[in-house]
């Protein structure tokens, strides 16, 4: 169901008058929470405001964390090398119009990163997030930051599973994902956002394969 349709469901009805008031009264509220969660946030706290609340975040599986410690060195030394733009890990604080997220690897185009300063806080959307599934953020990162980002038209999402040493690979088009493909552990995956970066799959989970990515990358 498109925006059009929940606005005339709306308009429908004998009581759409009160039905707005009471809606734009949630989100008044909800803007106050939203300030008081940032004057709050530390970098010691990993926590991300979603639709009026607060989400904290608990330790993660090693799975989680090495897949993180692999890419994201990688994609950092790529776009440092070839000057692409920015990459940053999950401290940085994704404003978007209703919610704000900390994404486990964002990446901005160079073009992009103009107005960013040593005191910038909060990021706008970025053109690739990276996202590593685990059981207590996979039906969120796959339900309201999936349709979050998209709206928002960040270009390239990859969901990483560790247990399975699987990528999955999302474009956005019209604002919506559409799965380009799910690349296991044999192949080789390369984005779109950033130009000509490509490594094998297998680099994300393997600490020797991490290892010779990242020279080659620094070697060329």
């Amino acid at each position: 169901m498109n925006i059009e349709d929940y606005i005339e469901d709306i308009l429908n009805e004998p009581d759409a008058p009160q039905v707005v008031e009471q809606i734009q009264s949630i989100l008044e509220q909800e803007k106050s929470e939203r300030y008081k969660f940032r004057e709050w946030l530390t970098p010691a706290v990993k926590a991300e405001f979603i639709n009026g609340e607060r989400i904290m975040h608990s330790p993660v599986k090693r799975g989680h964390l090495v897949a993180n410690d692999h890419l994201m060195p990688l994609l950092t030394t790529y776009v440092q090398i070839h000057q692409l733009g920015e990459v940053h890990c999950e401290k940085a604080l994704i404003g978007l119009t209703r919610n704000d997220y900390e994404p486990d690897i964002s990446f901005w185009k160079k073009e992009r990163t103009g107005d960013f300063n040593e005191d910038t806080m909060v990021f706008p959307a970025p053109d690739f997030i990276v996202e590593i599934l685990s059981k207590g953020t996979e039906k969120r990162d796959r339900g309201v930051k999936f349709k979050d980002y998209a709206k928002h038209n960040v270009k390239e999402y990859w969901l990483i599973n560790s247990k399975k040493k699987q990528v999955e690979k999302y474009l956005e088009k019209k604002q919506k994902y559409t799965l380009e493909k799910i690349y296991e552990i044999t192949e080789t995956i390369e984005s779109q956002e950033v130009s000509g970066f490509k490594i094998p799959v297998i680099a994300i989970f393997d600490g020797k394969e991490y290892l010779k990515a990242l020279t080659d990358f620094i070697q060329k």
